[in-house]
């Protein structure tokens, strides 16, 4: 079984990362689409429905449905960054509250790549609330289940 390790990005970034079994064209197809954000999800956040792009742009929106605490809600979010060239693939987006979530994808042979995703809150418009309401910690968790769940998906 793979193993998430965790990433030192620095202060107010929460970052994992895991090698998958997988070439880093395939893996980026999916992280691109956020109508397949659902199907890599960790959380338990990230609902089904989407509109927007299936391969987004730097400076495209999307929106999602989400459920957290039992509530349902939606979020339009910008994306920041995509890089969808090379060997290294990028892929992130601002929520509304201003903090990033980003992956990164950097092949490390023909068939694996090493898979980094971050929750980025020190852009966030109020981190010392996310910090108070336990958001770095509880977005860890969701990330791991995530790298976790993807690395499975293409197990050897």
């Amino acid at each position: 079984m793979a193993t998430v390790q965790k990433v030192d990005r620095g202060a107010r970034t929460v970052a994992r990362k895991v090698t998958v079994d997988a070439p880093v064209d395939e893996l980026f197809v999916q992280v691109a689409d956020p109508h397949r954000h659902g199907e890599l999800d960790g959380s338990g956040t990230v609902q089904d429905k989407v509109s927007g792009p299936t391969a987004v742009s730097t400076g495209d929106r999307f929106s999602v449905a989400m459920k957290q605490y039992g509530v349902p809600y939606k979020i339009t979010s910008r994306v920041t960054e995509v890089v969808a060239t090379g060997d290294h693939r990028v892929v992130e987006w601002q929520h509304p509250m201003g903090h990033r979530w980003r992956w990164e994808l950097a092949s490390t042979g023909p068939e694996t790549t090493e898979v980094t995703e971050s929750f980025r809150y020190d852009t966030a418009k109020a981190p010392k609330v996310l910090e108070l309401l336990k958001m770095p910690a509880q977005n860890a968790k969701g990330i791991e289940r995530t790298l976790s769940k993807l690395a499975a998906r293409y197990r050897r």
